[in-house]
């Protein structure tokens, strides 16, 4: 059975009191607590094996290099890959899709080839595309949404053109909270053989992820976001893909041999990993990834969908109030963005948390997103699996005390 009481007392932080007032933790959207399980699994790693992988002979390097190893299969079978050549690890998200825009325009665009992103697309998924249109001349579209937050896939084919070399989007938008259809858009695109790049930041620590079944050809995540530390992340590629990209950058690890005549690079994955690799992240990732799959990812989203279900309605009583994005909340996943009329969210925010309540606000990163809603800025309640029905009233009786402050 999900009981929350045990499963709060795994992340001690939770207990603790901010401005004299219980902690309401709700701004998982942009990084989650850590579980003690994934602290204490760190630093026994730190205390007992810690040592460079893949370069050493000897009993430490190869204790942590089997554990380095060991996080990247559990990845895979996480995500269902065929191989753990095609896990690449990263420092997040953002890292990973920076490494596919860099490698794919490189060897597979040239100036006038266009990238299809979407209208809700985070700054990690806009920036760096705007960058290699700035340096070879490839073309950026973006494939626009309704006024409720729904992506428009029946525009799809009329915006995939001929000159479409890939198609990226993300699967849960961290500001909306809209599950898009990436499984249709995966296939359609496709269909005009178009490869499909997923950003499961705000997916993977919700939704069970089959790479395989959604047939994506790229796809990227991060830890933090899902229990796991920062600064370490996931690129899935398929291996025919990764076969057919250039390293993205060159160093240690990524080489097979080099010498003044030249170089030749390593095998998959280590052809995209150059470097020191954060061995201990890793298995700290690998960690946070058994205690999801412990707890279940059914029983998780079905208790933040709770959740969810349970915020909007709260909200929704709330006089002035205005909740952005889909209003069914089958539609969405974990996420409540809202303004109230005549007041600015980082005036909300800022009482807000000296109610003890954490939430996020601003643009979230999605400035484009938020020019077409015709807004600049939200405020930001995102859920996760240790989250209860209490702090929602929490939310719900601080806001009904600040807005009244404000006004």
């Amino acid at each position: 059975m999900y009981n929350i009481d045990i499963i709060r007392r795994d992340f001690p932080i939770l207990s603790r009191q901010v401005h004299r007032r219980p902690l309401v933790y709700l701004d998982n959207a942009a990084t989650t607590q850590k579980p003690l399980a994934v602290l204490d699994a760190m630093r026994s790693e730190y205390l007992n094996a810690n040592a460079n992988v893949h370069r050493g002979v000897h009993y430490l390097s190869q204790q942590a290099t089997e554990l380095h190893e060991a996080a990247r299969e559990r990845v895979r079978r996480f995500l269902n890959a065929r191989s753990t050549a095609e896990i690449i690890f990263t420092r997040g998200t953002t890292e990973a899709i920076n490494l596919v825009a860099a490698t794919f325009c490189a060897a597979h665009m040239q100036a006038g080839d266009e990238v299809l992103l979407t209208d809700m697309e985070h700054h990690s998924d806009i920036v760096p595309w705007q960058m290699q249109a700035q340096s070879r001349g490839i073309v950026v579209r973006h494939l626009p949404i309704s006024d409720d937050g729904l992506l428009r896939t029946d525009l799809l084919d009329e915006y995939i053109g001929e000159r479409t070399r890939l198609l990226c989007l993300t699967h849960v938008s961290n500001v909306l909270g809209t599950v898009n259809p990436v499984a249709d858009v995966i296939r359609r695109a496709h269909e005009h053989g178009v490869p499909v790049l997923v950003d499961a930041a705000q997916s993977a620590p919700h939704l069970s992820i089959d790479v395989q079944q959604l047939d994506c050809d790229f796809l990227a995540l991060s830890g933090h976001k899902m229990y796991g530390p920062t600064g370490v992340g996931v690129l899935y590629g398929k291996e025919a893909w990764l076969d057919r990209l250039p390293p993205y950058q060159g160093g240690g690890e990524m080489i097979s041999s080099v010498s003044w005549q030249g170089t030749t690079y390593n095998e998959l994955p280590f052809k995209f990993e150059a470097g020191t690799p954060d061995y201990v992240a890793t298995h700290g990732l690998a960690t946070a990834i058994d205690y999801i799959d412990a707890l279940g990812m059914d029983d998780i989203r079905r208790h933040e969908q709770q959740l969810l279900a349970y915020c909007h309605e709260q909200l929704q009583q709330i006089d002035g109030l205005r909740i952005i994005g889909p209003a069914d909340t089958m539609a969405k996943d974990a996420v409540v963005s809202f303004v109230v009329d005549g007041l600015h969210p980082l005036d909300l925010g800022t009482l807000l948390d000296q109610m003890g309540v954490a939430v996020r606000t601003g643009h979230h990163c999605a400035q484009p997103l938020l020019e077409r809603l015709g807004l600049t800025s939200t405020v930001r309640a995102s859920f996760a699996l240790y989250n209860t029905t209490a702090e929602v009233d929490a939310l719900a009786a601080a806001l009904r005390r600040v807005i009244p402050m404000l006004r």
